[in-house]
């Protein structure tokens, strides 16, 4: 027998993880875009902060790999089914 420790056999797998992880993070800068540049600030400004910090993640991706990202270190609960950057 070998003493190498055996990943849990409903651990998503590091790369499906790292694509999630990539596919948060891209919807979070979109989302985070699209709120600092909504209609309604001045003409003359250069538009505001975001104050989007959470989002529902991508549904491609199973609540397992979400969980895994917690767990990593990566990702934080953010309420009600939501995530933000750690």
């Amino acid at each position: 027998m070998t003493d190498t420790p055996q990943p849990a056999e409903d651990a998503p797998s590091p790369e499906v993880c790292k694509a999630a992880y990539k596919a948060f993070k891209k919807r979070l800068k979109l989302t985070q875009l699209d709120d600092a540049s909504r209609i309604g600030r001045s003409p003359m400004s250069s538009g505001g902060n975001s104050s989007i910090a959470g989002i529902t993640p991508p549904d491609q991706y199973p609540r397992a790999v979400w969980e895994e990202l917690v767990k990593q270190g990566k990702l934080k609960r953010a309420g009600q089914g939501m995530y933000s950057m750690a």
